[in-house]
């Protein structure tokens, strides 16, 4: 059973098995996604899991954030947002970014809203793994969770101290210096902490005078405490310190012939976070449980000659009871949520959000095959009123097949941070009318079958946004809610097969989301049709792995672009080798061997400024080319 929000990881552990798309059922894990602490085979909500295994193949191809982790997802798409900093979304089943709920154990650490730059500015090293719930979960999450939730959960240190440095080089001009300490200091206490330093030089593929990729400078620290007494008893705590200065646009104070004059683009970031949880145990039968965090952003956005600064506070608190009684397992509790955005520039933009809400859920296994889970969540926001969000899940299995099936509905405090004013800014924007709240529903129905080695899983979903908002860009920069509905329809394939040292993964998915335009139902911009990708691996521990990977992209419908209105589908090779020398492991990765990149059709920079004022099209294919990445990995 799922609940209304993501479970601590102080959780009392319970070995269920794994079920996700590299691994067989028969490996155990803890998913940190549920309340429950059951089996995740059990589980009537399908929850898709990454583990610290696969975080490490992804963390040496990008060890300063967690985009190409997500990206190479099933079912997920990490957009370029923003050409020109590189700011990124993550896109789930064909809905559009600000839908997706990004949670750090269970906690919005970096605020409601982690589109953008927050992608970019998570490092891999400290996570456990990661969990995704696709489709509607506000019932699950609370408003944000229209899209989905991604829940990347920390490390935690186990019985051995863990003491790991990372130094990464890439052609690209990319550095990094990541390092992680774990270690138990006690029977009831642990602790942790991350801290890491990037940087990436300015760098123009195509020689055009414009920055292909953003350069930046960005520091990175997390301390976390764990406290556990052994008898049900558990407390987290976590603090965060990020600051990072990025910049793009021309080089060199150069002057480029569209612009007739420099341009540069730049934000600075500074966040700071606090969040924990506590576990207790009520009257031997009862499990409470209480958790909390605040976060505040700071940025400081320059778009040429125009200034952006703002500040986002984001504060959560929840707390809750669980408890069994015979064929039932059910939770209920309340929580707050406030969100808060202060743009000094702009102030006609600021708004103030608040959410307090009461949740409760019930699930009933009728049998072995079969088992049910129920319930909802009431949410009173300050701006748009009261929202009803029920969710239904149910498990069949016989044999070595499983079926699940969900259905839920959702909503979305709209507010004027879409994908298009955080590449664009604010300045421009115009709101003709006072924006509605968005409002989802989607169901999705998969079938898995095991045998053996091999695993197979088709999902077939399908969403519907009403009142989704939307902006327009060709011959004004204005937002608005659309007067009739987004669809999104669609199929995922997924096939394993995994027997060591080798494990082989091939993807497949079709997507349809639709919204209606002048020119009449058009493909929703940059979502491809279809997309495609196939993983093979061999790894020995203590020796090495190597890895090879093919991902196919399809077309997407473009939109504001001069030179095109459809991009061209393109294939992606790379290559992963590492090898272990004692303590040390040296490895090589290689990311688009073929040197695809969108500049190698048409120009990033538009002839002219956009009506938004942006100066560059849409990034619908690679803009840095083919990258060789290398370094060396530590343990001491």
């Amino acid at each position: 059973m799922l609940f209304a929000a993501a479970v601590s990881a102080q959780d009392p552990p319970k070995p269920p098995e794994k079920e996700k798309a590299p691994i067989t059922v028969e490996e155990e894990v803890i998913v940190t996604a549920t309340r429950t602490g059951g089996r995740l085979e059990d589980q009537p909500t399908r929850v898709e899991v990454l583990d610290r295994e696969e975080v490490e193949e992804k963390m040496l191809m990008t060890p300063g954030d967690i985009v190409m982790m997500l990206n190479e997802m099933g079912g997920l798409r990490v957009q370029t947002t923003s050409p020109s900093v590189g700011a990124a979304s993550i896109r789930i089943q064909g809905m559009v970014g600000r839908y997706t709920r990004v949670l750090f154990d269970g906690l919005p650490l970096a605020g409601q809203q982690v589109g953008g730059l927050g992608l970019l500015q998570i490092p891999p090293m400290d996570l456990g793994q990661v969990e995704v719930i696709k489709g509607v979960a506000s019932a699950l999450y609370g408003a944000g969770a229209m899209g989905g939730v991604v829940n990347l959960v920390s490390r935690r240190p186990g019985a051995e101290a863990v003491r790991e440095i990372l130094f990464n080089q890439s052609t690209a001009g990319a550095t990094d210096g990541v390092a992680f300490l774990g270690s138990r200091w006690s029977d009831r206490w642990s602790g942790s902490l991350l801290a890491s330093g990037h940087r990436q030089s300015e760098f123009d593929k195509d020689a055009d005078g414009w920055a292909d990729l953003a350069g930046y400078e960005r520091g990175v620290l997390r301390p976390r405490v764990f406290w556990d007494n052994g008898a049900g008893g558990s407390a987290f705590l976590t603090t965060g310190v990020t600051v990072e200065n990025r910049h793009g646009g021309t080089l060199d104070g150069r002057v480029l012939a569209p612009t007739q004059e420099p341009y540069v683009e730049s934000i600075d970031t500074k966040r700071y976070d606090i969040g924990g949880n506590y576990q207790t145990i009520a009257a031997g039968r009862y499990v409470i449980t209480a958790r909390g965090s605040a976060s505040w952003q700071h940025h400081d956005h320059q778009f040429g000659p125009t200034l952006e600064r703002d500040r986002h506070t984001t504060l959560f608190a929840e707390a809750a009871i669980r408890g069994a009684s015979g064929r039932h397992t059910w939770v209920g509790g309340a929580a707050f949520e406030g969100d808060r955005f202060d743009p000094r520039d702009v102030p006609r933009f600021a708004y103030r959000h608040q959410a307090p809400g009461i949740f409760g859920q019930d699930e009933i296994q009728f049998s072995r095959w079969i088992s049910l889970a129920a319930g909802g969540r009431l949410d009173f926001q300050n701006v748009y009123g009261t929202f009803a969000s029920p969710r239904v899940s149910v498990l069949l299995r016989n044999g070595g097949w499983t079926s699940r099936v969900s259905l839920g509905t959702g909503f979305f405090a709209s507010t004027p941070l879409t994908e298009e004013s955080e590449a664009a800014g604010l300045s421009r924007l115009n709101v003709p009318e006072p924006l509605r709240p968005e409002r989802g529903t989607s169901a999705s129905a998969d079938l898995t079958k095991t045998a053996g080695h091999f695993t197979v899983t088709a999902t077939f979903f399908a969403s519907s946004v009403r009142d989704a908002l939307a902006v327009e860009r060709e011959t004004a920069y204005a937002l608005s809610n659309r007067n009739e509905a987004v669809t999104t329809a669609g199929v995922e394939g997924l096939a394993t097969y995994r027997r060591a040292p080798f494990a082989v993964t091939a993807t497949y998915a079709y997507v349809q989301s639709r919204e209606r335009e002048p020119e009449g139902l058009l493909q929703t911009p940059l979502t491809p049709c279809q997309s495609a990708g196939l993983v093979a691996m061999w790894e020995r521990e203590g020796k090495g792995r190597v890895g090879l990977e093919f991902y196919y992209t399809g077309e997407q419908r473009l939109e504001a672009s001069p030179y095109r209105t459809a991009s061209a589908p393109y294939a992606i090779v790379g290559l992963l080798v590492e090898r272990a020398f004692g303590r040390a492991r040296l490895f090589l990765n290689a990311e688009n061997l073929g040197d695809v990149r969108q500049t190698s059709w048409d120009p990033l920079v538009r002839p002219t400024q956009g009506a938004d004022g942006r100066w560059t099209v849409d990034a619908w294919a690679p803009l840095d080319g083919r990258v060789i990445n290398g370094g060396v990995r530590i343990a001491f």
